[in-house]
């Protein structure tokens, strides 16, 4: 078949955008240039390869920042980068979160969109060199940047496992050599207060630390109305319920988030070590909006069945074989959070509430009623909270063995522990709610052999890494009233392995290549603990299971001489209500991830490239099972193969760079999240195809004015589906399903960033900077069943500054918006049709800030 890279209509829309400016490109540090390199683009160098490269030599689409752009445009973590790359996506909360601090990151069209444990990133984020595992916790706080580099592609060789989509890196800046204090104190809408500083602080010769900080505070800006109904007050309130916690705030998307690092570095003549620690505590939540509800579709089972049981007379109830379901909810055996047990038979009646000779005891009905007009309020009154603390420590260590071979060594360790829980029905009931448990370990150990020979000729990396992960995931949910109650804590722990190794070798100055490779060997374990403390398949089964009062009988004898467990295949003899099957399940996998590129280089400003290369993701098990299993589901790994061809340049007196990529991967055995029943389940769902192209270009026409654009264009398909997937998935009133020919999740056609920037002085010698950002995404969609209320439209996004500098530059004083349009989307949702609701989490509105920066 052949591989047409793009269409006709995008080749065109490339060419004509190369005679436009700009690119978000920024440098790490500045060689030290001539008067008239001052006057053009900054040189940029970068670490991508793991040695110092101009970013115009390194073979690979990049896009870098340093610490001033991100400050200058307001970018204060991960997620904000989104809009200044091309084909990169990075969402700030995920299905059943409600923290900011989730990061859903996809690049190319690949990636994840889910915490659990049983799911990896398939895009590597880093801190100083080290993995961070999980997407909890990865939307870092940007305290006192370097640098940040965006690798697009797959980038397993030289950074490994769960890099199929690329890699983010942050590299956060070492401490100065002279005593130094620089920071800011913001202030802004919705009460916003942040302050950050950093103090340099020199010990001793070649001694030097650093203390730096980050306090910000903000207020919520959706609303929690009190329902106009007094059956309201009829409802069991939601700490009734097992849960990871309890906090029901009056407003939504408040955040109150502190960050500390310390940092002591020795740089001696041949070796040079910093030790780094880390501390993070973040309480940040994402407000949710109930977007539709699914009562009365024959998907939505659990609110249909509730509006069954309340408006049903007994009688009948019995007469339809729910009265036993109906009769009692709530939990049948104890459910732990953490060290704390809830207690047994905490049972409620359903039954014909609605249908009695008494109103004192009428509950509301769950359906439409609770939807509001206005998408920053809602009818929640259960959990909301995020609480997320995360801390490590790392030591890097380099030794110049000779002038030109370096070793280098990452010892890392890091642990988090995050608690969550989310009101999912957006109404007084107890629906579809939701609440996490997780606590997570990692170690790791990286040695790098990086050096050079035949008069720097050849240029290699060799390197071998171990990785240690370990930890627990409890889940937390509630339907139907208490119908059906889920605690389900999961067990895992990872092992991995790798020896790696990169060679480029220049014949002349005009070609070069590059070979490299990866082998990674990766042991896990789980161990799943999923219950279902209603009973409820034992009700729904009736006499002698259970009786009308909702007791349950799983040990009763049956007329074929089976127990009531075994025939409903509830599969632990020792847990009646366990619905995971009990042991350690244990996977292996192994991986070799190669890369071949060739490089040619007709000038010192123009570098054309072509790669090869390859990337996976691991494999695991589907955890979160809604119904009892006699045996474990797992999943394989994904795995990614894609071309490149690009090309850097640097034009007009380094006025002008222009970086293109072309790129085509083949995407095997694609790990997506889709609804069976109300089990989010995670498998290989098919394949695809993905192709498309990113141009970046940054010009400098006149001294003071930077222009920079940056234009991305992904076409991703699937190409085959598993039959099954694709039934589950739809089409049906609710969701379009995911066929052939689909576009993969969160993967917008086209992205369009331009920000201009206009420095000029004053006659005082001040400086006044003026900048803008305009961001252009084409639309998408949220979830692999492309539900028809998460799909994301179009939007254009508008941010501006305008920022005075003294004379001395000791402090300046920033004026600036966000979202200047109030562009409103659905950035991520969750939908589980079973549980009676779909609900959306929407971009932030219009916000203005004003920030005074510090320096001496």
């Amino acid at each position: 078949m052949k591989r047409n890279l793009l269409s006709g209509a995008a080749w065109g829309c490339i060419a004509a955008s190369i005679f436009m400016a700009g690119a978000p490109l920024a440098a790490q540090e500045q060689a030290e240039a001539s008067p008239e390199e001052e006057q053009g683009i900054n040189t940029i160098v970068v670490t991508a390869q793991k040695r110092s490269q101009n970013i115009q030599d390194v073979p690979i689409a990049i896009s870098a920042f340093d610490g001033g752009a991100l400050g200058e445009r307001a970018v204060a973590n991960v997620s904000q980068l989104a809009s200044l790359s091309p084909n990169v996506n990075l969402d700030t909360g995920v299905s059943f979160s409600a923290s900011t601090a989730v990061l859903a990151a996809s690049i190319r069209g690949i990636g994840a969109s889910d915490f659990a444990f049983n799911i990896d990133p398939a895009v590597g984020v880093y801190i100083d060199g080290v993995y961070l595992a999980r997407s909890v916790g990865a939307n870092q706080d940007l305290l006192d940047v370097e640098r940040i580099e965006i690798l697009k592609g797959p980038q397993g060789t030289l950074f490994g496992r769960n890099t199929i989509g690329g890699a983010v890196s942050i590299v956060t800046r070492d401490p100065g050599k002279t005593f130094g204090v620089r920071g800011d104190l913001t202030v802004g809408r919705f009460d916003l207060f942040q302050a950050r500083a950093t103090v340099d602080i020199p010990l001793a010769e070649n001694l030097y630390s650093s203390v730096s900080f980050d306090v910000k505070t903000r207020d919520g800006y959706a609303r929690r109305l009190p329902f106009p109904d007094a059956r309201a007050q009829n409802s069991r309130p939601f700490t009734a319920y097992p849960a990871a916690g309890y906090e029901s705030p009056a407003r939504e998307g408040d955040e109150d988030n502190r960050t500390f690092r310390g940092k002591l570095k020795y740089d001696g003549d041949t070796v040079r070590l910093t030790l780094t620690g880390d501390y993070a505590r973040n309480q940040a939540t994402a407000p949710t909006k109930l977007l539709q509800t699914t009562n009365g579709d024959p998907g939505g089972l659990f609110a249909n069945l509730y509006n069954t049981c309340i408006s049903t007379p007994t009688s009948q109830l019995a007469t339809i074989g729910l009265l036993n379901a109906c009769n009692s909810s709530g939990t049948q055996l104890p459910s732990r959070r953490r060290n704390e047990t809830f207690p047994v038979n905490r049972l409620y009646t359903l039954a014909g509430v609605n249908a009695d000779a008494d109103p004192t005891n009428d509950l509301l009905p769950y359906d439409s009623r609770f939807i509001t007009d206005d998408i920053d309020t809602t009818y929640a009154n259960g959990n909301n909270f995020s609480d997320l603390t995360n801390w490590g420590i790392t030591l890097n260590a380099e030794v110049d063995l000779t002038d030109d071979l370096l070793l280098k060594s990452i010892t890392a360790y890091r642990q988090s522990d995050w608690t969550s829980g989310l009101d999912g029905d957006g109404s007084p009931l107890n629906i579809s709610t939701y609440s996490f448990d997780q606590q997570q370990e990692q170690f790791s150990q990286e040695l790098q052999l990086v050096g050079s020979a035949l008069d720097d000729r050849l240029n290699y990396v060799l390197g071998a890494y171990y990785f240690r992960e370990s930890g627990s995931l409890t889940d937390f949910v509630i339907a139907g009233e208490g119908i059906y109650v889920i605690d389900g804590p999961n067990y895992l722990a990872t092992d991995a392995y790798a020896g790696f190794g990169q060679i480029d070798f220049s014949f002349s100055d005009l070609l070069s290549v590059t070979i490299g490779g990866r082998y990674t060997r990766e042991n896990k374990s789980f161990e799943g603990g999923q219950q279902e403390l209603s009973g409820l398949f034992y009700k729904l089964a009736g006499a002698p299971c259970s009786d009308l009062a909702g007791n349950i009988f799983p040990n009763a004898v049956l007329p074929n001489g089976q127990t009531c467990r075994v025939a409903n295949n509830y599969p632990d003899p020792n847990n009646p209500l366990r619905l995971y099957p009990g042991g350690i399940n244990e996977l292996s996998f192994s991986d070799f991830s190669p890369k071949i590129g060739v490089q040619l280089q007709p000038g010192e400003d123009l570098l054309i490239y072509g790669s090869w290369s390859e990337g996976y993701k691991t494999g695991g098990w589907t955890t979160r099972y809604s119904t009892p299993q006699t045996f474990v589901s797992d999943f394989e790994p994904e795995e990614a193969s894609t071309f490149e061809v690009g090309l850097k340049s640097t034009l007009l007196n380094r006025r002008l760079q222009i970086n293109a990529a072309l790129f085509y991967t083949d995407y095997n055995g694609i790990q997506l999240n889709f609804q069976e029943g109300g089990s989010p389940t995670i498998a290989n769902v098919g394949d695809g195809r993905i192709k498309g192209a990113e141009l970046e270009v940054v010009a400098e026409p006149v001294d003071g004015l930077s222009l920079n654009f940056a234009l991305g264009y992904t076409d991703a398909v699937y190409t085959s589906l598993d039959p099954a997937v694709a039934v589950t998935s739809g089409p049906n009133a609710l969701q379009a399903g995911a066929v052939v020919g689909s576009t993969l999740p969160k993967t917008p056609e086209w992205k369009i960033n331009f920000s201009p920037r206009y420095e000029f002085n004053l006659g005082n010698g001040g400086t006044i900077v003026l900048l803008g950002d305009y961001t252009f995404i084409s639309e998408q969609t949220n979830n692999v069943e492309r539900t028809f209320v998460l799909n994301r439209p179009a939007v254009s996004l508008l941010n501006a500054s305008i920022a005075y500098r003294d004379p001395e530059e000791r402090y300046t004083v920033t004026l600036g918006g966000t979202n200047l349009t109030d562009e409103r989307y659905v950035a991520s949702g969750t939908a589980i049709p079973a549980f009676g609701a779909i609900i959306g989490q929407f971009s932030r509105p219009t916000e203005w800030y004003l920030r005074m920066g510090f320096q001496f």
